[in-house]
C-alpha cells in the first residue's frame, strides 16, 4: 500500500532553516521532582517474531474480530431490550441508559436516541434493523473525526510528539508507525524520550534495529528528555530524516512535573524548528473505558493535542468509548489498534468501525 494512500498527505510550508547550536547552558535542567517508577517489563507485543507471518484475513475482518468483546457487550443488551418492541418513550429511555453503560457517553447516547426518535419512534423493529440503525447513527458521529495522520515531508523531518499515560501503548505505537513508514522508504528516527523507563528505551532500540531507524537514546536513565529531544531533532535535520517520532513519559501521578516536562520538550525543539512539533499524538488504551475521556481532558491541558490513536481494542469490552471521544472532543482519530502485529494498527474508518462494533459485515 502506498504511503499516500495509507496515511494521506498535505501541503506544508517550507522547512525551517537549522539554527546554530545553542550553548548547553541554555538547555533545560534535568527534572528532579518526578519519582522514579520501577522499570516495567516490555509488553509481549513489542517483540514479534522476526519471521512474522502476513495476516491471513483482511483488515475489516480483523477489526470486527478485535471488536468482538465490545460488540457482545453492546448488542446483546440492545437487542434484548428492543427485540420486536415498539420504540416508545419508555423503550428509548432504556436504550439511552444501555448505550451509556456501554461507554458511548451521555452526549453521544442522547444523540443516537434522538435519531431513533425522529426516524423509528412508535415502530416495531427487528434485531437486524436495530443493529443497522445503530451502526448508521454511530458512523454519523464518527465520520467527522476519521482523518489520517497528515505527514508533511517538507518539514524534514515531520516531528510527531507521542504522549499518553504509561501503559497505553505509546512505545508500541511508535514502533508500528515507524515500521509502516520505513517500508515506504522513508528515513525514520525514534527518540526514547521516556528516559526514566528502561523498558521503553529497550523496546524502541529493538524496533529501530528492525526498521533501520535512527535511534536517539538518553545517555543515562533519568536524563533530561528535553535536552535529548533537542539533540535528536538537530541531528535528524542534519541527516535528512523524513519523520521523527518522539516517545514521552506518562507519569500522571505527578501531573505538575509531567506537564512541565512536556512543555519543556516543546519549548526546546522550537529552538531548532519553530513549527515543531508538527503533530501531537495522544495514545489511549480502550480497556480503560471512560477513563480515556478524562485522559484526553488532562493532556489537552498540558499540550496542544492534534489527534488520537486508540489501542488494545481487541482486549476491551469498552470500544464504545471511541464514540464518546468523537462526540465530546471532535479530535481526529488517526488510527486504531486491534492486535499485536504491526499491520493491526491502521487508519481509522468511521463506517467500518461502526459496523464492526455492531457485529455487521
Amino acid at each position: 500500500m502506498a504511503l499516500r494512500d495509507f496515511f494521506g498527505r498535505m501541503r506544508g510550508g517550507s522547512a525551517q532553516q537549522p539554527v546554530p547550536d545553542q550553548p548547553r547552558a541554555d538547555a533545560p535542567a534535568p527534572l528532579q521532582d518526578a519519582p522514579l517508577p520501577e522499570p516495567e517489563a516490555p509488553p509481549a507485543e513489542i517483540l514479534p517474531s522476526e519471521a512474522e507471518a502476513p495476516a491471513k484475513t483482511g483488515w475489516f475482518a480483523r477489526l470486527k474480530a478485535g471488536l468482538s468483546r465490545s460488540t457482545a457487550n453492546l448488542t446483546d443488551s440492545v437487542v434484548s431490550l428492543l427485540h420486536k418492541r415498539r420504540l416508545d418513550d419508555e423503550a428509548l429511555e432504556e436504550l439511552e441508559e444501555t448505550l451509556i453503560s456501554a461507554d458511548l457517553g451521555v452526549a453521544a447516547s442522547r444523540r443516537i436516541v434522538a435519531g431513533f426518535r425522529r426516524t423509528r419512534f412508535g415502530k416495531e423493529v427487528t434485531d437486524e434493523e436495530v443493529k443497522a440503525a445503530l451502526a448508521d447513527e454511530i458512523a454519523t458521529i464518527l465520520q467527522p473525526v476519521a482523518k489520517p495522520l497528515e505527514v508533511t515531508p517538507a518539514y524534514a523531518p515531520h516531528v510527531v510528539l507521542v504522549v499518553g499515560v504509561n501503559g497505553t501503548g505509546k512505545t508500541t505505537t511508535i514502533a508500528k508507525l515507524g515500521r509502516h513508514y520505513a517500508e515506504q522508504g522513508l528515513k525514520i528516527g525514534f527518540v526514547a524520550g521516556d528516559t526514566f523507563r528502561a523498558a521503553a528505551v529497550e523496546q524502541l532500540q529493538v524496533w529501530a534495529g528492525r526498521t533501520s531507524a535512527r535511534f536517539f537514546a538518553p545517555a543515562k536513565p533519568g536524563a533530561d528528555a528535553a535536552g535529548l529531544a533537542f539533540d535528536a531533532l538537530t541531528a535528524a535535520r542534519a541527516d535528512g530524516l523524513d519523520l521523527l517520532l518522539v516517545d514521552t513519559a506518562g507519569r500522571l501521578h505527578n501531573k505538575s512535573a509531567l506537564m512541565e516536562e512536556l512543555r519543556k520538550i516543546i519549548r526546546v525543539i522550537k529552538r531548532v524548528d519553530e513549527a515543531a512539533p508538527h503533530s501531537v499524538l495522544l495514545v489511549l488504551d480502550a480497556t480503560t473505558g471512560q477513563n480515556a475521556v478524562q485522559q484526553v481532558k488532562v493532556f489537552k491541558e498540558m499540550v496542544d493535542v492534534t489527534g488520537l490513536a486508540v489501542t488494545k481494542l481487541d482486549g476491551s469490552a469498552k470500544g464504545g468509548v471511541v464514540v464518546a471521544l468523537a462526540q465530546e472532543f471532535g479530535l481526529p482519530v488517526h488510527m486504531v489498534g486491534v492486535g499485536e502485529k504491526a499491520e493491526d494498527l491502521r487508519p481509522f474508518a468511521a463506517r467500518d468501525f461502526a459496523r464492526g462494533l455492531m457485529g455487521l459485515d
